[in-house]
Protein backbone atom coordinates (compact mmCIF):
# COMPACT_ATOMS: atom_id res chain seq x y z
CA UNK A 1 0.00 0.00 0.00
CA UNK A 2 1.36 3.41 -0.88
CA UNK A 3 1.18 6.31 1.50
CA UNK A 4 -1.32 8.09 -0.72
CA UNK A 5 -3.90 5.42 0.00
CA UNK A 6 -3.66 5.96 3.78
CA UNK A 7 -6.30 8.68 3.83
CA UNK A 8 -8.64 6.70 1.60
CA UNK A 9 -8.35 3.58 3.75
CA UNK A 10 -9.12 5.71 6.81
CA UNK A 11 -12.12 7.36 5.15
CA UNK A 12 -13.49 4.00 3.94
CA UNK A 13 -13.14 2.60 7.46
CA UNK A 14 -15.36 5.44 8.70
CA UNK A 15 -17.81 4.84 5.86
CA UNK A 16 -18.07 1.18 6.81
CA UNK A 17 -18.83 2.21 10.40
CA UNK A 18 -21.52 4.60 9.13
CA UNK A 19 -23.09 1.85 7.01
CA UNK A 20 -23.23 -0.36 10.09
CA UNK A 21 -24.92 2.36 12.14
CA UNK A 22 -27.48 2.94 9.36
CA UNK A 23 -28.21 -0.80 9.26
CA UNK A 24 -28.73 -0.82 13.02
CA UNK A 25 -31.02 2.24 12.92
CA UNK A 26 -33.11 0.66 10.18
CA UNK A 27 -33.88 -2.20 12.57
CA UNK A 28 -35.26 0.08 15.30
CA UNK A 29 -38.91 0.91 15.81
CA UNK A 30 -40.54 3.84 17.55
CA UNK A 31 -39.11 6.26 20.05
CA UNK A 32 -36.71 4.01 21.92
CA UNK A 33 -33.51 4.67 23.79
CA UNK A 34 -31.69 2.50 21.23
CA UNK A 35 -32.91 4.59 18.29
CA UNK A 36 -31.96 7.80 20.10
CA UNK A 37 -28.49 6.44 20.94
CA UNK A 38 -27.88 5.28 17.37
CA UNK A 39 -29.04 8.58 15.89
CA UNK A 40 -26.77 10.50 18.23
CA UNK A 41 -23.80 8.24 17.51
CA UNK A 42 -24.39 8.37 13.75
CA UNK A 43 -24.77 12.16 13.84
CA UNK A 44 -21.57 12.68 15.83
CA UNK A 45 -19.66 10.25 13.61
CA UNK A 46 -20.87 11.73 10.32
CA UNK A 47 -20.50 15.37 11.32
CA UNK A 48 -16.98 14.87 12.65
CA UNK A 49 -16.01 12.72 9.67
CA UNK A 50 -17.30 15.29 7.17
CA UNK A 51 -15.55 18.20 8.89
CA UNK A 52 -12.23 16.33 9.11
CA UNK A 53 -12.59 15.08 5.53
CA UNK A 54 -13.15 18.63 4.30
CA UNK A 55 -10.17 19.95 6.26
CA UNK A 56 -7.78 17.14 5.31
CA UNK A 57 -8.82 15.90 1.88
CA UNK A 58 -11.11 18.43 0.27
CA UNK A 59 -9.02 21.48 1.20
CA UNK A 60 -6.18 19.76 -0.64
CA UNK A 61 -8.25 18.76 -3.66
CA UNK A 62 -9.75 22.25 -4.09
CA UNK A 63 -6.25 23.45 -4.97
CA UNK A 64 -6.07 21.05 -7.91
CA UNK A 65 -8.10 22.25 -10.90
CA UNK A 66 -8.85 18.76 -12.30
CA UNK A 67 -10.62 17.79 -9.05
CA UNK A 68 -12.33 21.06 -8.15
CA UNK A 69 -15.78 20.14 -9.49
CA UNK A 70 -15.83 16.74 -7.75
CA UNK A 71 -14.67 18.38 -4.54
CA UNK A 72 -17.32 21.08 -4.62
CA UNK A 73 -19.96 18.45 -5.36
CA UNK A 74 -18.98 16.40 -2.30
CA UNK A 75 -18.80 19.42 0.00
CA UNK A 76 -22.26 20.52 -1.16
CA UNK A 77 -23.58 17.04 -0.42
CA UNK A 78 -22.06 17.26 3.08
CA UNK A 79 -24.15 20.40 3.65
CA UNK A 80 -27.30 18.71 2.36
CA UNK A 81 -26.70 15.63 4.51
CA UNK A 82 -26.13 17.79 7.58
CA UNK A 83 -29.49 19.48 6.97
CA UNK A 84 -31.15 16.08 6.55
CA UNK A 85 -29.62 14.88 9.84
CA UNK A 86 -30.86 17.98 11.64
CA UNK A 87 -34.31 17.56 10.10
CA UNK A 88 -34.45 13.91 11.15
CA UNK A 89 -33.48 14.87 14.70
CA UNK A 90 -36.31 17.43 14.75
CA UNK A 91 -38.90 14.82 13.68
CA UNK A 92 -40.88 12.77 16.18
CA UNK A 93 -39.13 9.40 16.32
CA UNK A 94 -42.30 7.39 16.70
CA UNK A 95 -43.86 8.85 13.55
CA UNK A 96 -44.03 7.33 10.08
CA UNK A 97 -42.50 10.60 8.87
CA UNK A 98 -39.32 9.85 10.86
CA UNK A 99 -38.85 6.50 9.11
CA UNK A 100 -39.54 8.08 5.70
CA UNK A 101 -36.91 10.75 6.35
CA UNK A 102 -34.50 8.15 7.71
CA UNK A 103 -34.88 6.01 4.57
CA UNK A 104 -34.19 9.04 2.38
CA UNK A 105 -31.15 9.98 4.47
CA UNK A 106 -29.92 6.38 4.35
CA UNK A 107 -30.26 6.33 0.55
CA UNK A 108 -28.63 9.74 0.06
CA UNK A 109 -25.76 9.03 2.43
CA UNK A 110 -24.95 5.66 0.91
CA UNK A 111 -25.05 7.24 -2.56
CA UNK A 112 -22.64 9.94 -1.35
CA UNK A 113 -20.09 7.59 0.20
CA UNK A 114 -20.27 5.12 -2.69
CA UNK A 115 -19.65 7.98 -5.12
CA UNK A 116 -16.68 9.13 -3.06
CA UNK A 117 -15.18 5.64 -2.85
CA UNK A 118 -15.87 4.51 -6.42
CA UNK A 119 -15.38 7.74 -8.37
CA UNK A 120 -13.74 10.55 -6.42
CA UNK A 121 -11.08 8.81 -4.35
CA UNK A 122 -9.46 6.97 -7.30
CA UNK A 123 -9.42 10.22 -9.26
CA UNK A 124 -8.06 12.24 -6.33
CA UNK A 125 -5.27 9.77 -5.69
CA UNK A 126 -3.78 10.52 -9.12
CA UNK A 127 -3.24 14.16 -8.14
CA UNK A 128 -1.65 13.81 -4.69
CA UNK A 129 1.91 14.82 -3.96
CA UNK A 130 4.03 13.58 -1.03
CA UNK A 131 3.39 16.95 0.68
CA UNK A 132 -0.37 16.48 0.22
CA UNK A 133 -0.16 13.03 1.76
CA UNK A 134 1.80 14.32 4.74
CA UNK A 135 -0.72 17.13 5.27
CA UNK A 136 -3.70 14.79 5.12
CA UNK A 137 -2.18 12.27 7.54
CA UNK A 138 -1.35 15.06 9.99
CA UNK A 139 -4.79 16.66 9.81
CA UNK A 140 -7.45 13.95 9.50
CA UNK A 141 -7.30 12.00 12.76
CA UNK A 142 -6.49 15.10 14.83
CA UNK A 143 -9.41 17.05 13.34
CA UNK A 144 -11.82 14.10 13.53
CA UNK A 145 -11.14 13.73 17.26
CA UNK A 146 -11.62 17.45 17.91
CA UNK A 147 -14.72 17.64 15.72
CA UNK A 148 -16.20 14.51 17.33
CA UNK A 149 -15.91 16.08 20.77
CA UNK A 150 -17.73 19.19 19.51
CA UNK A 151 -20.32 17.48 17.28
CA UNK A 152 -23.87 17.35 18.53
CA UNK A 153 -27.37 16.53 17.46
CA UNK A 154 -28.94 19.81 16.39
CA UNK A 155 -32.64 19.36 15.66
CA UNK A 156 -33.79 21.79 12.98
CA UNK A 157 -36.54 21.29 10.43
CA UNK A 158 -35.38 21.75 6.84
CA UNK A 159 -37.88 24.52 6.28
CA UNK A 160 -36.35 26.43 9.22
CA UNK A 161 -32.73 25.94 8.12
CA UNK A 162 -30.69 28.94 7.06
CA UNK A 163 -29.22 28.91 3.60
Amino acid sequence: MTNSTDIFVRLKKDHDRHRDLLDQMAETKGETDRRKELLEEFTREVKSHAAAEEQALYSTMLRKPPTTDETRHSVAEHHELNEALNDLAATEMSSDEWMEKFKQLDHDYRHHINEEEDDHFPDFEKHLTPDDEQHMRAVFDRRKKAEHEAAEVTPEKKEDAKE
